[in-house]
């Protein structure tokens, strides 16, 4: 199992919270509401504040009404559905690439998938350096993968990361974690456990003894999150740090894999 990094030890906790990142976040904002951006849009900078943009995609996988919808809704900043429904479909965007300057992109009608377009500035702790995020947030009907079986590898395809749902309110959603996790394998596959509805303490079916035993025998980050969202980019930085985290150090770790064995390489070749 790889290493998972301890929080805040790669990037800067709470850096929405300090004043030198006003400049990033306003691009994320309108009217002090999340912009919405879609598939072509970015958050403008000036030339002088320019940074890096570094692209993820991530699935979201998880039984049918433990809220992965409400999840993608509460991470784009849109308001949560107040009513249970599976995912149905929208036009969806497979694929976008940059070739000779001109930007194209292949739509697809896929039944049943929705993909979101979050964007998260963050710093890094040891550079300084500022990224932004582009999180590509994919969310299946659990009813459409079992019905087409091309969905899932397609939305396995390519993916960096994947969200496992579970509801404090649902113990057969805990239960089936073990199973969720089984589907999902790859060293460099970021994965990251979010139990939803845990404001509904009085309506809870999964105990603490429970999660705590969850997390030591599987070692996977577990973040909780409630039904409404009351305190604007804090309700989402603990879970988008945490995502963007945990990418960032997979990407530095293929990288040192990577330079390592040129180097490797390039020693064998002179010897």
């Amino acid at each position: 199992m790889a290493q998972i990094p301890s929080p805040g030890s790669i990037i800067v906790a709470d850096w929405h919270l300090c004043k030198d990142s006003k400049e990033y976040f306003t691009k994320i904002l309108h009217k002090k509401r999340r912009k919405q951006f879609g598939l072509l849009e970015s958050p403008m900078m000036s030339p002088i504040a320019a940074v890096d943009t570094v692209q993820y995609k991530i699935f979201l996988s998880g039984k049918s009404g433990v809220g992965k919808t409400s999840v993608v809704a509460r991470l784009a900043g849109v308001n949560i559905p107040s009513m249970h429904y599976e995912t149905i479909g929208k036009i969806l965007s497979i694929s976008v690439s940059l070739k000779a300057k001109i930007l194209y992109s292949n739509l697809v009608f896929c039944l049943g998938i929705e993909t979101t377009i979050v964007y998260w500035p963050v710093k890094i702790k040891d550079s300084g350096r500022v990224l932004f995020f582009r999180l590509q947030l994919w969310d299946c009907g659990e009813n459409a993968l079992r019905r087409f079986d091309h969905m899932l590898p397609s939305c396995k395809e390519e993916v960096d990361a994947v969200l496992l749902l579970f509801s404090f309110t649902d113990l057969t959603s805990f239960e089936d974690l073990p199973n969720q996790i089984s589907k999902w394998t790859g060293p460099s596959l970021v994965k990251v456990v979010v139990g939803t509805k845990f404001d509904l303490f009085m309506h809870c079916d999964v105990a603490e003894r429970e999660v705590r035993a969850f997390r030591a025998t599987w070692g996977l980050p577990l973040l909780r999150v409630g039904g409404e969202v009351s305190d604007g980019l804090g309700d989402v930085a603990p879970l988008l740090n945490c995502l963007c985290e945990n990418l960032w150090h997979q990407d530095c770790l293929r990288a040192r894999a990577e330079r390592d064995h040129a180097q490797t390489e390039t020693t064998d070749t002179y010897l």
